[in-house]
């Protein structure tokens, strides 16, 4: 979703990349700043069940992923370090999230089948960020899936959000069930679409 509205984000977050250019913050330091906020926001907010001052603070950190890839286009300091340090410090805030929760239903929360939901959106949405970089590494095309990551991001934290805001859990079941879902999905249809580009060029699909 925040891939869709790039255009309106951009213009939200702007004047604060021009501050931080101006005081002579670098692109990565914000990457940095922004992984560790979402972390310690997800890992100490969840697990103790504080939902929405969780996603408040979680959420003033996750728009430094638009703010630093803006910031570098600006200045010209795209780079391929930066990517890869991007592209990392995502999979590490994701887990964070995933993990918090996973520590609630494992706490608080009191429920073991919704520590399993938790745990494999976590396991499932990085291997849906692997399988396409693998792909990728290896000449092939695999952007494909109905679970994209801002599409997750998005839809945890607000369904996150909107517990707390009225105190039903179930918002958060229903989403962790429609994520699980989801991305294993998107995980099989990356693998699908690899394979065939794999034997349309006549490599064998498997070593």
């Amino acid at each position: 979703m925040l891939e869709r509205f790039r255009a309106f984000w951009t213009k939200v977050i702007s004047p604060v990349a021009h501050l931080l250019i101006r005081l002579g913050v670098s692109a990565d330091a914000v990457t940095l700043v922004g992984t560790v906020g979402v972390c310690v926001g997800a890992l100490a907010f969840y697990p103790q069940g504080h939902r929405l001052g969780g996603t408040i603070f979680i959420t003033c950190f996750v728009f430094s992923d638009l703010i630093d890839g803006y910031m570098s286009r600006l200045t010209g300091t795209t780079s391929k370090f930066g990517a890869f340090l991007d592209s990392t410090l995502d999979r590490i805030g994701d887990g964070a999230i995933f993990g918090g929760l996973a520590l609630y239903f494992a706490g608080p929360g009191e429920s073991r089948l919704y520590l399993w939901l938790a745990l494999i959106c976590l396991v499932m949405g990085s291997v849906t960020s692997y399988a396409r970089a693998r792909a990728e590494a290896l000449g092939f095309q695999a952007k494909v899936g109905i679970a994209e990551r801002s599409d997750r991001l998005v839809s945890i934290l607000v369904m996150t959000g909107f517990a707390g805001i009225f105190d039903v859990d179930w918002l958060i079941y229903l989403t962790l069930w429609a994520l699980a879902v989801a991305s294993t999905i998107t995980v099989g249809q990356r693998i699908w679409v690899v394979r065939r580009q794999a034997l349309a060029e006549g490599t064998p699909a498997s070593s």
